[in-house]
C-alpha cells in the first residue's frame, strides 16, 4: 500500500502546474485536435521498474479507451495491489486503491517505489494535490464544453478533472 504522506513528492504550485490544453482529455466539437500523447513505452518501462522495486509484479495493464482520459495498470507487491493511473495526454501519474473509469477523491499517496516514474521523466502527483478543490486551481484554460462535463459528472477536485471518463 501507499505511504500516508506525499513528503517525497513535493506539490507543484499553480505556477509550475498550469492546466494545459488536453488536461481533461476531452475535445469538444470544433476544438482543434489532436491532443498530445503520453509516451506509453516510458510508462510501461517505469511500471516494470516500479514492480521490481516493490518486490512484486505488474498486474493487468489497460491502455486508454474512450472515453477514459488515462491508462490503468497495477503493481502487485508485498502490501497488495496498487492501481497506477497514467494520464493519456500529459505525463502525470497517480495512485488509487481500486480500478475505476473515473476518479474524484479516491487517490493514494505515492508509494516508495513511485520514484521509478519520476526517474522515467513522468510527474508523480500526490494525493494532496489531486484532492485540491477545483475552486483552488487555475482553470482558466478550460473551455465551456469541458466545464459542462465537469458539472455533468459532479467533479470537485483536480484529480477528478484529470482522471475522468467524459463522453
Amino acid at each position: 500500500m501507499a505511504n500516508d504522506t506525499d513528503k517525497d513528492f513535493p506539490l507543484p504550485t499553480d505556477e509550475d502546474f498550469p492546466l494545459p490544453r488536453g488536461a481533461t482529455g476531452f475535445l469538444g466539437p470544433g476544438d482543434p485536435g489532436p491532443l498530445p500523447e503520453t509516451d506509453l513505452r516510458a510508462f510501461r518501462t517505469a511500471l516494470f521498474t516500479a514492480a521490481r522495486i516493490a518486490g512484486g509484479t505488474v498486474g493487468e495493464v489497460e491502455e486508454r479507451s474512450r472515453p477514459r482520459s488515462f491508462h490503468l495498470a497495477s503493481v502487485l507487491g508485498r502490501a497488495g495491489e496498487t492501481v497506477v493511473l497514467c494520464h493519456a495526454h500529459h505525463p502525470w501519474i497517480a495512485f488509487a486503491p481500486e480500478r475505476r473509469n473515473w476518479y474524484d477523491e479516491e487517490f493514494l499517496a505515492p508509494p516508495p517505489w513511485a520514484r521509478a516514474f519520476t526517474d522515467a521523466g513522468l510527474t508523480v502527483l500526490g494525493r494532496e494535490r489531486l484532492t485540491t478543490p477545483l475552486s483552488a486551481v487555475d482553470t482558466s484554460s478550460l473551455t465551456r464544453v469541458e466545464w459542462r462535463q465537469v458539472r455533468l459528472y459532479g467533479l470537485t477536485t483536480l484529480g477528478g478533472l484529470l482522471f475522468n471518463a467524459f463522453d
